[in-house]
């Protein structure tokens, strides 16, 4: 790509040379500039606008059938698009620069807000994973997070509705929120209620119309202190988790029906969490509707039961790679929404291979 402007201008040169006065190189003269400015640094785009220009005006006096008026409104033409050339060249280093510190920028808050788990934590491992639709939308509504508790290892996933701003703002209150009561509350129902009395508290304060119509889907998680084969799940609106043993899927559905967070004035949510077997070898899978509602190009969503079914992984780090392998190909790398993940997994037992 980079010889293309140099080469444009010998074209012209020759075109000129050789077919003037039917067809002359006018404008690759002055397209090659143009041409320049997205890949050649703003020096380096100059120096092709000034030799399009001298290219162009020693062409002209060449011309023995050219006037001089002519001469002048060509070489005229080819000196202002250069000229605008180095402006775009300039804009665009500008805005490249901007775009790398701004995705700096959104990369250390991601790790800040949604830091990488710790692969082993109170006798289970943990993986997860943040993917946004797009390249550089580094952070969103979508969250998770992981806490060894008095209680057991609490987890949850979620996903806050809308975007922008004020969807980070209340990713950030929910996380801190669930953070503080993980620690605090003896039941896992409970902790939900603290969230659900933080995005109220938040939206009180912001009087914002974003805050007062949005909500939080949200999966909560526990394998309580002692009691490693059983599991705890508290659903609020959320994609059920997946269950994986032996080759085998099923989704957690709950057995009461809750309304999202942030939407207490509409139903209550339910009182205790439900529990589940989680015998070893089995892994827990949470995730947000960036995965199931992937869609591909005939518009079918993906199944990650399916997908996931008839296979076995190691560890909660091969399963999540392997689950974003295939959402991948399903989507043709075009996803439209975030997503979050999180597996985990007892280790095994001591003296197991």
């Amino acid at each position: 790509m980079y010889p293309l402007p140099i080469v444009m201008v010998l074209i012209a040169v020759s075109l000129d040379l050789v077919t003037a006065p039917t067809l002359t190189g006018s404008a690759l003269f002055c397209a090659a500039p143009l041409v320049a400015a997205p890949f050649f640094t703003t020096i380096g785009t100059a120096l092709v606008g000034m030799f399009s220009v001298g290219a162009v005006a020693l062409m002209r006096v060449l011309d023995e059938m050219s006037t001089g008026e002519m001469d002048l409104a060509e070489t005229s033409s080819t000196a202002v698009v250069a000229l605008l050339a180095v402006v775009i060249s300039r804009l665009l280093r500008r805005r490249g620069a901007a775009a790398s510190s701004a995705w700096t920028i959104a990369e250390a808050a991601q790790l800040a807000v949604l830091p990488v788990p710790p692969s082993r934590l109170g006798g289970f491992q943990v993986a997860a994973r943040y993917r946004a639709a797009q390249v550089d939308a580094r952070i969103g509504g979508d969250l998770y997070a992981v806490q060894e508790t008095p209680y057991g290892v609490r987890l949850i996933v979620g996903d806050v509705r809308g975007a922008g701003m004020d969807a980070v703002e209340a990713m950030v209150v929910m996380i801190g929120a669930f953070r503080e009561a993980a620690e605090q509350e003896a039941d896992l129902a409970a902790v939900a209620a603290r969230l659900e009395h933080a995005l109220h508290r938040e939206a009180q304060q912001k009087h914002s119309r974003e805050y007062d119509e949005g909500f939080t889907t949200a999966a909560l998680a526990e394998l309580p202190t002692g009691r490693p084969e059983t599991l705890r799940i508290v659903n609020r609106g959320h994609p059920p988790p997946l269950l994986l043993a032996d080759g085998r899927t099923r989704f957690i559905d709950p057995s009461e029906a809750a309304l999202p967070l942030g939407m207490s004035e509409l139903g209550d949510g339910p009182e205790r969490a439900d529990e589940v077997p989680f015998p070893w070898g089995t892994q827990l899978l949470l995730y947000t509707d960036g995965l199931s509602e992937a869609r591909d190009s005939d518009g079918e969503f993906f199944e990650p039961d399916k997908a996931l079914a008839e296979r076995a992984f190691d560890d909660p780090e091969m399963l999540l790679d392997a689950l974003l392998v295939d959402v991948q190909a399903h989507t043709g790398d075009a996803a439209a929404d975030d997503m979050a993940l999180m597996a985990v997994q007892v280790q095994r037992r001591p003296g197991a291979h």
